[in-house]
């Protein structure tokens, strides 16, 4: 595979590098929180850190603030990066480069998945859970499964770059270069531009292709979208519940 390197829009390394940096900084404290009140499943010896929960909890409201740019971005623009029709399928090609591409992809997308599952649980769970010992709430155990599934995803997310793109791949994600066309001075215009064709983008026939085109990914995007916005409304009327 070429080892030449790629060159990565401007937004996407801007989204990505933030998301990127609040996630495993989220991933860090999360532990932490659990090390420091929890447990169950073993612990590391490191100094304990008083706020560390309202530290955690602030990193996870930057990220779900950030969650639906991200994400649109992703499931359009960054479509190819995620599931595609025959990623399944090409699975079964194992060794092979288009192997480790499906691979990466389908994670990719678990990882959407599972951050929208970290940020609906976190958001519904109460502060005081945690240091009075109440560790057997639902919505607890579905936020220590999203880590979990983020912790998996991140790795395997980075060792797939590794292998499908190697360093320069990693490297192009944090250039700080861009080309002319991609200067965010032209974002304004390319989204006035946007906006005004925005109906004639969404006629019936042009809608069924898109669905067509990716179903699967559709499904996947809906149910993201709509988690995102639970996200931010649950607490107004569920916080609390199991």
């Amino acid at each position: 595979m070429s080892r030449s390197v790629p060159y990565q829009p401007l937004l996407l390394r801007i989204l990505h590098g933030i998301s990127g940096i609040l996630v495993i900084t989220a991933i860090i404290t999360g532990f932490l929180v659990y090390n420091t009140f929890d447990q169950r499943f073993g612990k590391i010896p490191v100094p304990k850190i008083a706020p560390i929960q309202d530290i955690h909890g602030t990193l996870g409201l930057f990220f779900l603030l950030l969650l639906p740019a991200f994400t649109l971005y992703s499931f359009h623009a960054g479509e190819k990066r995620l599931l595609q029709p025959d990623s399944i399928q090409k699975l079964t090609q194992v060794g092979k480069p288009i192997w480790w591409m499906s691979l990466q992809r389908i994670v990719n997308t678990l990882m959407l998945i599972a951050s929208v599952l970290a940020v609906i649980s976190g958001r519904m769970m109460k502060e005081e859970w945690l240091p009075i010992g109440e560790l057997d709430h639902l919505w607890y155990y579905f936020h220590l499964i999203a880590w979990v599934i983020m912790v998996c995803c991140l790795a395997i997310h980075l060792l797939m770059s590794a292998k499908v793109g190697g360093a320069p791949l990693l490297l192009s994600m944090w250039s700080g270069k861009f080309r002319p066309g991609d200067s965010p001075r032209n974002w304004y215009s390319r989204l006035r531009s946007w906006s005004s064709n925005f109906p004639n983008n969404f006629s019936s026939a042009e809608i069924n292709q898109l669905i067509e085109s990716n179903f699967s990914l559709r499904i996947i995007q809906v149910i993201v979208l709509v988690g995102i916005i639970v996200a931010f409304v649950s607490p107004l009327f569920f916080a609390g519940n199991q």
